[in-house]
């Protein structure tokens, strides 16, 4: 499945999205969005599109206002799978 596929199967969750700007959406907005609205079934399709690797990165490189659109509890629990299932990642990042 390609990114424009993925975006297209769950343009539900990008309403608000133009359709002519849907091709312009930044990894971080998806990775965001996905988390914090899609399913463990779209979260999965997610990881095998990005992989989990990438998606951490993206994940903890929010700082500042960005973290914030994670809602807490989706940040913990991300969190806690990332530190668990991409550990590489254990000694650069931790949750603040």
């Amino acid at each position: 499945m390609t990114r424009e596929q993925y975006i297209a199967n769950h343009a539900a969750l990008f309403w608000y999205t133009p359709e002519a700007k849907k091709k312009d959406i930044s990894d971080r907005f998806l990775v965001e969005t996905i988390l914090n609205y899609g399913t463990m079934d779209d979260v999965k399709d997610l990881f095998d599109l990005m992989g989990m690797d990438k998606v951490a990165k993206i994940f903890f490189s929010a700082k500042g206002r960005q973290k914030q659109n994670y809602f807490p509890q989706i940040y913990n629990y991300f969190a806690l799978v990332f530190n668990r299932y991409v550990p590489q990642r254990n000694s650069e990042q931790q949750p603040n």
